[in-house]
């Protein structure tokens, strides 16, 4: 079983958190170059709150200008086409911390149907193979219980943290080439480069 995160590793971000501070009007346009901009702006001027609810609007209702990083929806139909079991295992809380009680699981489910993940004409992934757990604990166990044989991830301290399940393949997916892979895990900078890691790696099962 191959499992794959989903913040930040299927979906993109980029130009999102840019947005929709902008839209807000809680940072000034040069302020909102990226989302570290953004997010070191607010803490610079004591918002921590602010940043915390805009995580809330758009890991919730504004995942709609959200994207898909390119190839991942190509990876996820040639591991279906191939036989090779595939899963979405991610770690966010079902509630934002602040702001307007947003389902964020429901946003993210309703994502991946638009994006036409479980069309049976298309990628076909199953419904039940999406897994949503509100702690870091939680995703670690579900890697563990649905079998998995290597798991993709963009951030290195989940990849590196001590409980990760034993013997399960590591890659970390750094498209802005910013991150160190921690000893014993891969890197890749796109879904193509996993797609290859993948191939040559004969993982599935």
């Amino acid at each position: 079983m191959i499992g794959v995160d989903f913040d930040n590793t299927i979906v993109r971000y980029d130009d999102v958190f840019r947005r929709v501070a902008l839209d807000l009007d809680l940072v000034p346009p040069h302020a909102a170059t990226s989302k570290t901009s953004v997010r070191g702006h607010l803490r610079s001027i004591g918002q921590e709150d602010r940043w915390t609810e805009l995580q809330g609007i758009i890991y919730g209702p504004r995942m709609i200008d959200a994207a898909l990083f390119p190839g991942v929806a190509t990876f996820f139909a040639d591991c279906r086409a191939k036989g090779m079991p595939i899963a979405i295992v991610s770690h966010r809380t079902r509630f934002p911390y602040l702001g307007e009680r947003h389902d964020l699981h429901a946003a993210a489910r309703d994502f991946l149907a638009r994006h036409g993940f479980h069309d049976e004409a298309g990628i076909g992934l199953p419904a039940d193979r999406v897994f949503f757990e509100e702690t870091k604990e939680g995703k670690l166990a579900r890697i563990a219980a649905i079998g998995c044989t290597t798991f993709i991830d963009d951030l290195p301290e989940l990849l590196a943290d001590p409980r990760f399940p034993a013997g399960v393949r590591r890659i970390l997916f750094d498209p802005h080439a910013t991150q160190d892979a921690p000893a014993g895990v891969e890197s890749a900078g796109s879904w193509a480069e996993i797609e290859d890691l993948v191939r040559r790696g004969g993982v599935g099962g």
